[in-house]
């Protein structure tokens, strides 16, 4: 049983199961991170808007019940960390496990997600963290599509599981977006950066 929330609660090191059982009465969002709850502040409108979007696209090729933006990740590393990607495509038999839980925690036991969408929000920590320590926790985790949304550099990266490390293709404007998950896809980075933008 944990003790009232102070600072010194919030800061000591938490395992994955205190961590699972982790209420301090409010509504924020937080991931684990080696142990420590990092607050995840309210995206964007523009970031909201983007992924979103993309699962109204992924939904033309995957049930309903295989999509998500609210799944936590467990990856592994020497302590435990958690990563709630802006949305998730899972597998039939990851939706199948997932069936009647109570909550959205994809644990270590279970299958990985087929494919995970961040969008990055401004500033470097986030870059590092989406571009750098990420993409290591997913490609270890199995995860076998990557797709990294940056509106700041007008770039959507497709990061694809080879042999154990992701390999990255980038798309700019007009190029399309080359995805082995969905082969079918027809989208540019352009209809992804722009999502929910004013037509007028």
């Amino acid at each position: 049983m944990l003790l009232p929330t102070t600072m010194t609660t919030i800061s000591k090191r938490l395992t994955l199961e205190e961590y699972l059982n982790y209420d301090d009465g409010t509504d924020t969002q937080y991931e684990l991170v080696a142990g420590e709850l990092v607050a995840m502040p309210p995206e964007s409108p523009k970031n909201v808007q983007i992924a979103i979007f993309l699962l109204s696209q992924f939904l033309k090729f995957v049930p309903l019940n295989r999509l998500t933006n609210k799944a936590e990740i467990v990856v592994s590393g020497w302590r435990a960390t958690t990563r709630i990607p802006d949305m998730v495509v899972l597998t039939d038999e990851l939706a199948a496990t997932l069936q009647g839980a109570t909550r959205s925690t994809i644990t270590l036991d279970m299958p990985p997600p087929a494919l995970v969408v961040e969008v990055v929000s401004p500033g470097k920590v986030n870059e590092d963290r989406d571009y750098r320590y990420k993409r290591s926790e997913y490609a270890a985790r199995g995860i076998s599509e990557y797709w990294i949304v940056s509106p700041q550099n007008n770039k959507v990266s497709v990061l694809t599981l080879i042999e154990g490390l992701y390999e990255e293709m980038m798309f700019e404007g007009s190029a399309a977006i080359a995805s082995n998950t969905f082969p079918q896809l027809r989208l540019t980075a352009q209809q992804v950066l722009t999502a929910g933008e004013s037509t007028h």
